[in-house]
């Protein structure tokens, strides 16, 4: 095996000029991005309401940096998963923003909902007996949304569970409801027949409830048309830029480039094994770059043979398994110096196809991106 290893930049670096400091990488979040797909989303409505998920801290990218971007594009509705996200956003969001929880209360949870002035969606019997219980102890009524299942089986009220409820008058009382609302299973297949038949589910189930308005779709229900929009929608991983219609274009914008810096390099000569395991044996005289990013950052360990970075158009293919904290490429024919940054996630390969070379979604890449990168925001 070739022993030359150029391990020290020598000079200024693309490191040092990005300000990246002591990390191993670059996150470039951009928040005129969100804002435009925002935009975009909003058009494909017909006079129905565009709120914005924010859970899992703006899946990842920060929730109170999204939230405030969005609310200058006269976002008003922001949806978290957990009432502790909910409590950390309402301090950095206008009064007149309304925060919705998606799991609803945790038992003993109730009065923080009423306390700070969030709305929980109530997904099951249990979760409305507390909720209508609080409202009557307190003598007024409480704002919530009540979920259905339409067809997913996996949060809200199924349609015997809804008869029986309704089947016990006063249940209820005590309660404003103000959207009924469903989650479709396969939206993302506009061919799939669940679209449909949830959606006439959903027609009746929120017949029940005519003073209440209606909310069907995420991200890519807007796409299905605008029979599937009602009076709200969700969008979540499209307002990031992740693909709603897998197979299609993508109309939506990049919202991050995730650039990791190259700490080592080293040739080797043909037959050289490479990487955890020896998964992988150079089949040439090769120049191989070690990057600082792993599956600690969000590159993640499944990540094969598709996988790859670039060093601006230059395609750098993975050479053997993701490590925890770098990740080797082969270089070769290529001007790579320790200090260059090289894109993982940008113009030449996006969140998605990150996500398939990992036999994943773009949604896992975002939400995985870790805090050990410095971040760089443009824009909002």
């Amino acid at each position: 095996m070739d022993g030359n290893v150029r391990g020290v930049a020598v000079g200024p670096s693309d490191a040092d000029h990005m300000g990246i400091g002591h990390t191993g990488g670059l996150l470039t979040i951009d928040l005129d991005a969100v804002r435009a797909n925002y935009r975009l989303l909003r058009g494909k409505l017909r006079g129905a309401e565009c709120g914005a998920v924010v859970k899992a801290d703006g899946y990842g990218l920060g929730a109170g940096l999204v939230a405030r971007a969005l609310l200058g594009e006269g976002c008003r509705t922001f949806f978290t998963a957990h009432l502790d996200e909910a409590l950390a956003l309402r301090p950095l969001v206008s009064a007149e923003a309304r925060i919705v929880v998606l799991h609803g209360s945790t038992p003993g949870s109730e009065s923080a909902f009423e306390a700070h002035g969030v709305i929980p969606v109530l997904n099951s019997p249990e979760q409305v007996a507390a909720y209508a219980g609080l409202a009557r102890t307190l003598g007024r009524r409480l704002v919530a949304w009540l979920q259905v299942d339409t067809g997913m089986a996996r949060f809200g009220l199924s349609e015997p569970e809804l008869d029986a409820l309704l089947a016990q008058p006063g249940q209820m009382s005590g309660l404003s409801l103000e959207v009924v609302m469903s989650h479709l299973a396969c939206a993302d297949d506009p061919d799939h027949a669940a679209n449909a038949a949830q959606l006439a589910c959903f027609g009746r189930m929120r017949a029940r409830f005519p003073e209440a308005r209606a909310s069907l779709s995420a991200s890519s229900g807007i796409f299905l048309g605008s029979a599937f929009h009602f009076d709200i929608v969700r969008p979540g991983a499209a307002l990031y830029g992740v693909n709603p219609q897998p197979g299609r274009v993508n109309p939506l914008a990049s919202v991050v480039r995730l650039q990791g810096v190259v700490m080592q390099t080293r040739q080797v000569p043909a037959g050289t094994p490479i990487g955890y395991g020896h998964t992988r044996v150079a089949a040439r005289p090769s120049l191989l770059a070690t990057i600082a990013v792993g599956y600690a950052d969000g590159f993640l360990r499944n990540t094969g043979a598709d996988g790859a970075v670039f060093l601006g158009d230059a395609r750098l293919g993975l050479m053997g398994r993701v490590s925890m904290d770098s990740i080797i490429v082969d270089a070769t024919g290529q001007e790579v110096q320790v200090g260059m940054l090289v894109d993982l996630i940008g113009p030449h390969h996006d969140i998605d196809a990150v996500g398939a070379a990992a036999g994943t979604v773009g949604y896992e890449i975002l939400t995985s991106l870790r805090h050990r990168y410095a971040r760089r925001v443009l824009g909002g």
